[in-house]
This record gives C-alpha cells, structure tokens and sequence, in this order.
C-alpha cells in the first residue's frame, strides 16, 4: 500500500489551537496534561518509556509493544515523519516491523508538525488518526519517566477534558498478547533457498525475517503455539513478543518437547530467551521499568567485550534458577540483569537484545551468523 509524497507539509499541520486538552493518568493518582495531536479517543494501558532518540516508526509497529503507551524521553518526535508501507515480493514490510502500529498510544514532549526526510510519505499525526492510534505532545516526558523509574512501570489512563465520563479500563495484567499479534498460519518465506528454519511468532519483527531471509534460509513462520515438532527443518528460531512468558505456557511445552527429541540448533531473541530459559528450566521475573532503548551495554560472559544494543522488553531471566546444562551468555552492565543464556553441549543460545536492530545499533548482528553456522 503506498501513499503519494506530499509536497505541501503545512497543509497538514496541527495547531494547538484546534488539538484538544488531554491528561494522563497513572494508576497512582499523578497527572499530566497535555494535548492530543493522534486520534481522538481515550485509552487505558501500561505506561513505558523508551529512550531512544530516534525509530518511531519502526517502535511503533513493534508487535512487542501491544497494549502500552509508549513514552519517548527524546524531546522532539515527528521530525522526519513516516515512511511508506510498502511491502516486497516477499510479503515482508519493507520500511516498518509489522503491518501496522501495535502501541496502544504515543507520549511525547514535543510533537513536530512539520516533516521532512527523503523516504516521507506523511505526517506522524496522519498515520496516528487513520490507524486510530492516540498521541499526545506537551508532556513533560523527562519528569514521566522520573516517576516510571521511581515507582516502577505503572498502568495509565490517556483521557480527554471535554469527555470527563469515558474513562476505559485497562486490560493489560494476564492478558496473552502473544496469542493477539501472533501469526494464525503458517507462512513461508524465501521457499526452496536452502536450510529450512522454524520461525515461532510471538509477535516477530519484520527485521528478523529479513535478516533470516538475507543469509540464505528458507522460514517456515508458525504460531506462537503450532507444534511444529514433526516438521521437517533445520534449526529453529524463537522471535521477540509482547507481554508476560509466563502466559505462554504451550509455547514453552512445544520447546521442551523438542529439545528432548532433538539436538537441531536452537535461536532466540528478547522473550525468545525467555522461552528457551523457562522450557530449561529457569525462572522468569519482571523488571522494575524494563529495558527499552538502542544504548543498553551488555557483556559476553567469560571476555572484556562490551556491545551496544537495541532492547524492548519487561521481563527477565533469573540466572539464578539455569540449570546445571546451561550458562549465561550475556550480561547487562547497568543493572547484572541476564541478557542471553546458552546450553553448555547443545546449540541452542539466545540473548534478550535485539542483534537485528531496527531502529538501533546493529554491533550483535553476528547472532545471526552463528545460528547459520551451526545449520550446517
């Protein structure tokens, strides 16, 4: 679907004047007001904050941000606008990371009306009202995420001061959100290229098929809860989700029930480690405010080397629980949080950071190249 460059920008620009008055409150009474520059329509969900500085587009149809408000600390968003959704021969966006925007809303301190960048096609507030998705702008985001950090992530209210009586509800804690953004069949890429590879989605990013696609595999994308055990593959791949493992349960049952019959390497990425700790064996746990950013510096356990990465996720392993086959792989530097775990004689490995990115650094990509190389 492609939509025509604009050339006229100030035709779509939003004034204050017409942007309506708009609060956010948070599960523990504190408020922010500010004005909605999205869709027009309240909305209720788990408030997080990302520090990245840029990839609002590509955070925005993150899967693993469904049933969240996204606050992004870096103060001017919209700047360079959105790109095209438009689609390869392969069926796999080519600009964003799913089909459309997963976040249930945007909070941001200063919304820019005016864009430019060459890959443009429209405004941040357009694709916000025609997917039906709230921003609001005006929020003085660093003292936001001050209290996240404080408090921990709390559940918030995003509503309108001319419509005081619809108040929604949020419908976050239990909730399966890897069944809601999952695959409901199961989708073939790059068919016939050489070593087939599982791809179990949990709510995958657009960039991991590419990367997968781009060294040559054949993926086989299933549901988050297809048992793909009697199917012929190669190795399998565990992709990023939204929400708590712990609701995953089948997911996890299908892991183990390969591991036990089988040695093909194994691969997974942010609940993808998740679901390969937990099918070992291992405890998981939520974090305080969660890791989402593209600077977050974690070790490979054993060496001196440090990388930068990209991350989005809530939840952790507690290394403490690895069984007695396993080991970390990774550790974040800030807070000695585990970030990748591998079997000591077995090629199954993950890290909770996204090696491929998008947006963000791509210092990890290497993660890919090791599952090829241990296809073969």
């Amino acid at each position: 679907m492609l939509f025509p460059n604009k050339t006229n920008h100030k035709d779509n620009c939003i004034t204050n004047k017409t942007m309506k008055n708009v609060t956010l409150v948070l599960s523990d009474g504190t408020k922010f007001h500010g004005k909605s520059f999205g869709y027009d329509a309240p909305v209720a969900g788990e408030v997080v904050f990302n520090t990245a500085m840029m990839g609002y587009p590509e955070s925005l149809t993150d899967p693993s941000y469904a049933g969240q408000l996204l606050v992004m600390t870096f103060p001017l968003v919209g700047n360079y606008g959105v790109p095209p959704f438009t689609f390869g021969t392969d069926g796999i966006p080519t600009f964003m990371e799913s089909t459309h925007i997963h976040a249930s809303a945007i909070i941001v301190s200063d919304y820019s009306e005016e864009y430019s960048h060459w890959n443009a096609c429209e405004s941040l507030a357009d694709w916000l009202k025609r997917e039906h998705v709230p921003g609001v702008t005006g929020i003085d985001t660093r003292q936001l995420t001050k209290v996240l950090r404080e408090h921990g992530v709390m559940m918030g209210k995003i509503l309108f001061d001319d419509a005081p009586d619809s108040i929604p509800e949020a419908d976050y804690e239990g909730v399966n959100f890897v069944d809601k953004v999952s695959c409901k069949e199961v989708i073939r890429y790059n068919e016939g290229a050489g070593k087939k590879v599982v791809l179990v989605d949990c709510g995958v990013k657009a960039n991991i098929i590419r990367s997968l696609v781009n060294r040559g595999l054949e993926v086989i994308r299933v549901p988050w809860n297809y048992d793909y055990t009697s199917m012929d593959f190669d190795g399998l791949f565990l992709a990023n989700g939204p929400g708590d493992p712990d609701v995953c349960e089948e997911a996890v049952c299908i892991i183990r029930k390969q591991m036990n019959s089988s040695h093909k390497p194994i691969c997974g990425i942010c609940m993808g480690n998740q679901l390969l700790a937990k099918a070992g064996g291992a405890d998981i746990y939520k974090l305080k405010y969660g890791h989402r950013s593209h600077n977050q510096p974690v070790r490979l356990v054993g060496t001196e080397k440090c990388y930068i990465t990209s991350q989005n996720h809530g939840y952790a392993v507690d290394a403490k629980t690895l069984g007695s086959d396993w080991e970390e792989l990774f550790v974040n530097m800030n807070d000695g949080s585990n970030e990748g775990i591998r079997h000591k004689t077995n090629p199954w490995f993950s890290s909770q950071f996204h090696p491929e990115a998008c947006s963000g650094p791509v210092d990890t990509e290497f993660m890919f190249d090791k599952f090829v190389d241990c296809l073969k």
